[in-house]
């Protein structure tokens, strides 16, 4: 038997290849998603290890509790970490040295004026040169270091972005006015920060010390032991010299330790995406194999009855089908495998090409995803043929000898129908309950209620391809006469193999139309979110989120065209709701603006109260705000701000919602006091005719053209929006296409074999007068009509599952409301057709040159 099943293999190869090609695709996902999460943490993972190679300790500075938010009055950073500090610790027993560090951020501006880099991750440091005038965590590529206030190196990845060579002059802002230093160094670092998108200045410690800290101050002491040393007995002796509650020491060892779990989470995250897709892949895969085994067996009934015949057993014709399946699955899983380590490589250069920034490094493949991926491919083929493998066991010798195939027995259709009734039922009240449902912490339920649904509709799906392939046939039968209809009749022949197939092609697009319909959904409500109330032609901000000095919205009001400039910063506070002050306690975030011009960067609608009675010393709360915490016009709130001061505030109006005010606001001289250093979050600009970009250019300029401004209008906030969503609709438009591709496969295998089957009937058609172009036309027509049941159903399904998860994407988006991207649909619609004319292109070609005679006398 197993000989024969070997046999089998290599008999049916053409027919066993669209098979293997769905389990090598699904396979090579999972093995280029587990090759790249492991070679990415190898390589960041030894980049770590390189950074910490030589630290014992680590002594970082915390908060200084008596100067705000790690700030000292005059607005810069203040820590404990000193030179009298440093030198403390270089004093101890078997401390070999201790590096000082300074660091924060520099915005870069390139030759056109804008920033380069990306925020958060444009680092600065100070360059130490050691006793050979260099800085060993930065090798020199050109020049050298650092060594006075008006020099300045940069990483050469910043260099080239920035488009500087040595000697040149570097624009540059960390936290206020545009700076210049020449540049004297192009160092090369491996740091994950600047090779992701980011850019890195280093200058000399005392210059970084002014710009950043105080002088003599530092962000971190760097500790190397001597050899020998005890670690965790040096990070003890450092702790005891440092100031309770502004230091704390920190061992390599538990550096290392916390960098590697942070690295781990970081992948998990990657890699679980990654593999759900995989999996949604393999289990589109499911069905093509089990369909295409069904039919196999089909086609061999009278082999496998000769077999029986002769003394095979049921249970060794169940072992010899998953013996096939098994070597089919093996066979594709090595080949799915090899593939798969070239996907893990195009995909790191393909994140590496959109900034992702990995560090260097081999790629790794270890014993258990070789393991793991040989053993996914063969327990899914064998699983998918388990089901055929029962039904040949079942097959009578002398039915089988006398039939070629056997309709379904009408009982399993009841059977099924019955069981993916109530699939669906259970499946469909959930996603109503998930309807009423707000927390973005119900989501496990909508993923198991969306899943239930799904499988409950994949269990119904050949009850539901009567009247859906029925329908679509009626359009064939009057659009192309007999070919249409004959391709009707085909496709409800066997409504199980209809529905398989179908299916394969509905999973993909289920999830790819609720993602569509989600994402387009959210891109409308961040567009109206974005634009909701805004009437300011610009909004000024910063790219690193340090805030604006309030001096400059007097510089913008002044610019020719600019007809009101409003400053928004604000202040936080808990609230203590009493009776008669409402049920509202918890925490609370008050704006302060200019009330004598928000009226003209935003529409302001109030439903209580007035702007004269906030302008008289009150704040104005959202409608939303009032109702949920019970406030109305009139209230007074017991509070205390952020910085431990209590007041009394007056609720002097309510508005209705206003995306660019939020829950509250008043006047900046209430919010004043409670901050610690006067920034404005940002600038909104009213001017006389709608902006220009040479307007734009002089407010920049009267601003100081300063690398870090952000000056954006609507059309541009509406853009960065609606941006996000796009990235990650595309993301998975990506990674389901590969379930799509899978899914086209399986009808190209299905209708190959379906030709195959019914080579005596093509025979007959072509005998009694139907034209060779006939019979490509109802192969193409049967194809079309399985591709557009599966997208019809799929979309379906898809925009009912958005339309229910769409509750828990409204409790971020308050303006979330379902909108149908009708263009997009239409679009999946028509990919559909094309994908049913393609995948019927070599099965209809295989059936228009079955020869006349041959294909009649076919067994």
């Amino acid at each position: 038997m197993l000989r024969t099943a070997l046999r089998n293999v290599l008999a049916h190869k053409a027919r066993l290849l669209m098979t293997a090609l769905a389990v090598l695709l699904g396979v090579a996902f999972v093995a280029g998603t587990l090759i790249f999460s492991d070679s990415v943490g190898e390589a960041v993972k030894n980049a770590s290890a390189k950074n910490l190679k030589d630290v014992a300790v680590s002594v970082k500075a915390t908060q200084d509790p008596d100067a705000g938010p790690g700030r000292a009055k005059d607005g810069k950073r203040s820590t404990a970490l000193d030179d009298r500090l440093a030198d403390r610790i270089r004093a101890l027993p078997g401390v070999q040295s201790v590096r000082a560090d300074v660091t924060g951020t520099a915005t870069l501006a390139g030759r056109d004026g804008q920033p380069i880099g990306n925020g958060w991750q444009n680092l600065a440091a100070n360059y130490q040169p050691g006793k050979d005038g260099k800085d060993g965590r930065y090798p020199l590529v050109r020049g050298r270091g650092p060594a006075s206030g008006g020099e300045i190196a940069l990483a050469e990845n910043t260099a080239k972005a920035a488009g500087v060579t040595l000697g040149d002059t570097v624009r540059f802002a960390t936290d206020g006015p545009v700076l210049t230093k020449k540049l004297v160094g192009i160092v090369a670092t491996d740091d994950p920060a600047v090779t992701a998108g980011g850019s890195l200045a280093l200058f000399d410690t005392a210059t970084a010390q002014r710009l950043y800290l105080h002088p003599g101050q530092f962000d971190e002491l760097v500790v190397a032991a001597a050899p020998g040393t005890d670690q965790q007995k040096l990070t003890s002796e450092v702790s005891q010299l440092l100031p309770a509650a502004r230091a704390q020491a920190t061992s390599g060892r538990q550096l290392a330790a916390e960098q590697a779990r942070m690295i781990a989470e970081q992948n998990s995250a990657l890699s679980k995406t990654l593999l759900t897709f995989a999996g949604i892949a393999l289990f589109v895969g499911v069905f093509i194999i089990a369909n295409t085994f069904t039919m196999l067996i089909s086609q061999r009934s009278r082999e496998i009855a000769l077999l029986r015949a002769v003394g095979a057993a049921r249970r060794q014709v169940v072992r010899s089908v998953l013996a096939e399946a098994g070597l089919l699955g093996l066979i594709s899983s090595l080949v799915g495998f090899a593939l798969g380590t070239g996907i893990a490589v195009g995909l790191r250069a393909v994140l590496d090409a959109n900034g992702a920034g990995f560090p260097d490094g081999p790629v790794v493949i270890s014993p258990s995803t070789v393991l793991a991926s040989l053993a996914v491919g063969v327990l899914v083929t064998v699983l998918a043929a388990w089901l055929p493998s029962r039904k040949a066991a079942r097959i009578a010798p002398v039915e089988a000898l006398s039939t070629v195939e056997a309709p379904p027995a009408p009982r399993s259709l009841v059977v099924r129908n019955t069981i993916g009734a109530v699939l669906t039922a259970a499946g469909v009240a959930v996603m109503f309950w998930v309807s009423t449902l707000t927390s973005g912490k119900d989501l496990p339920i909508a993923m198991a209620g969306s899943t239930l649904t799904l499988i409950g509709v994949i269990v119904l799906a050949p009850l539901l391809s009567r009247p859906l392939v029925s329908l679509a046939g009626v359009v064939t039968t009057r659009l192309f006469g007999v070919s249409g209809k004959l391709a009707r009749e085909n496709a409800l022949r066997n409504p199980r193999r209809t529905a398989a197939t179908g299916s394969a092609l509905m999973i993909g697009l289920t999830l790819i139309t609720g993602m569509t319909v989600v994402g387009h959904s959210a891109q409308v409500a961040m567009d109206k979110m974005a634009g909701s109330g805004l009437t300011a032609d610009y909004k000024v901000t910063t790219s690193t989120f340090v805030g604006l000095d309030p001096k400059l919205s007097a510089k913008v009001a002044q610019v020719p065209g600019v007809t009101a400039a409003a400053p928004i910063r604000g202040a936080g506070f808990t609230v203590d709701g009493g009776p008669g002050h409402g049920t509202g306690s918890g925490f609370g975030y008050v704006r302060g603006t200019n009330l004598d011009r928000i009226g003209e960067v935003t529409r302001l609608t109030f439903t209580q109260g007035s702007l004269a009675a906030v302008k008289a010393g009150g704040i104005a709360v959202s409608q939303t705000e009032a109702k949920e915490r019970g406030w109305h016009a009139g209230d007074t709130l017991n509070v205390e701000f952020y910085d431990k001061k209590k007041a009394r505030l007056k609720v002097a109006a309510v508005y209705a919602d206003n995306e660019v005010l939020g829950k509250s606001f008043a006047s900046t001289a209430l919010v004043d006091p409670h901050l610690d250093r006067f920034r404005d979050d940002e600038l909104l600009v009213k001017t006389a005719h709608g902006g220009s970009p040479a307007l734009a250019k002089n407010i920049r300029e009267a601003l100081g053209d300063s690398p870090l401004l952000k000056i954006q209008d609507r059309d541009a906030l509406r853009k960065e929006t609606a941006g996000q969503i796009d990235t990650i609709v595309n993301m998975v438009y990506g990674l389901l296409g590969m379930a799509v591709i899978i899914a086209v496969v399986g009808v190209v295998n299905t209708l190959a074999m379906s030709v195959f089957e019914r080579t005596r009937e093509i025979g007959m058609l072509r005998a009694i007068g139907l034209a060779r172009s006939g019979i490509k036309q109802m192969v193409r027509l049967e194809s079309v009509v399985i591709s557009l049941f599966g997208a019809v159903l799929g979309m379906g399904v898809g925009v009912f599952l958005a339309w229910a998860g769409g509750s828990l994407v409204g409790s971020s988006f308050p303006a979330y409301a379902l909108v149908l991207p009708w263009g997009r649909l239409g679009l999946f619609l028509l990919i559909a057709l094309v994908v049913g004319v393609l995948a019927a292109l070599w099965p209809a070609r295989r059936a228009a040159r079955l020869n006349m005679l041959e294909a009649i006398g076919a067994q």
